[in-house]
């Protein structure tokens, strides 16, 4: 089973939301949930990323609460998207999980963290930031005109998610190919609700308040803090401040990238997570 063969399974939860997941991967160590992206759904994870980490860890990806496939309502908060997310892990009674959120799904995945201490064993945050961090209250007029699009295509991806440079685009293109190269058992696009309010938890969850970072206290669990150089969505200094506040955490920068750095360089973002879950 991958990223391009796993079917889309289903599961119940006791908040009466029924999930759509995938799950893959080596099983017999503690799982991976991954927490994806503003307006993402199953499909926008590459399999280059997500087959590599399957390989050493089993993988779980899904929709969370109305998104894709998923039923009931998208919250319009972070707090409840993580409350969504514990209703998931609970659905699937797992007692024990690593945590891999990109971008919203890292706003996500520290909610989670903070909200059950006791469930999460290690986290992962890529391209994303502290709650009330710097420069993420509400985007500039390109990158919203690229973000809100109605309908987003393949060059609003290589603006949001990679550098403007030869090299850089040219690995936007490589992971464009790779999220539609699978043709069956697709999940659902996210719609326009959706979209609206994921913006609205995303503004509230980046009003400026410098003294939110003390929360990041609370966060025992090892962590692995990831970015591109220069991301233009969630500004790199952010995760900068991830690491400097979570006690036991390490910090990894790739160069000449952006907001998607983990789907341009996927194979060494892979093997790092592999080598950073793998650690006693």
């Amino acid at each position: 089973m991958s990223q391009y063969t796993a079917p889309i399974l289903t599961v119940n939860s006791k908040n009466n939301t029924t999930f759509a997941y995938r799950r893959f991967g080596k099983t017999g160590s503690t799982p991976v949930v991954f927490l994806q992206h503003f307006r993402g759904n199953i499909d926008n994870w590459d399999p280059a990323l997500v087959d590599n980490i399957a390989a050493e860890r089993e993988v779980i990806l899904f929709d969370n609460s109305g998104v894709g496939r998923s039923t009931g309502t998208t919250p319009r908060t972070v707090t409840e998207m993580a409350q969504g997310a514990l209703a998931f892990i609970d659905a699937l009674e797992l007692t024990q999980v690593d945590l891999f959120g990109f971008s919203l799904g890292g706003f996500v995945a520290q909610e989670v963290v903070l909200l059950r201490p006791h469930l999460v064993r290690r986290l992962i945050l890529a391209g994303t930031g502290p709650q009330g961090g710097r420069g993420m209250h509400g985007w500039n007029e390109e990158i919203r005109g690229h973000a809100y699009k109605d309908v987003q295509g393949a060059e609003d991806v290589f603006f949001l998610f990679f550098a403007p440079t030869p090299t850089s685009q040219a690995k936007g293109q490589e992971f464009v190919g790779r999220i539609f190269t699978r043709t069956e058992d697709r999940d659902e696009w996210p719609t326009l609700e959706v979209r609206d309010a994921q913006a609205e938890a995303i503004i509230n969850w980046a009003i400026p308040d410098m003294s939110k970072l003390a929360r990041l206290a609370g966060i025992g669990q090892p962590t692995l803090v990831a970015n591109g150089n220069n991301d233009i969505m969630v500004p790199t200094v952010n995760s900068y401040l991830l690491a400097g506040h979570i006690p036991n955490a390490e910090l990894i920068i790739y160069p000449d990238a952006n907001h998607g750095f983990l789907f341009q360089y996927p194979h060494e973002f892979a093997g790092e997570v592999n080598r950073f879950l793998n650690k006693d």
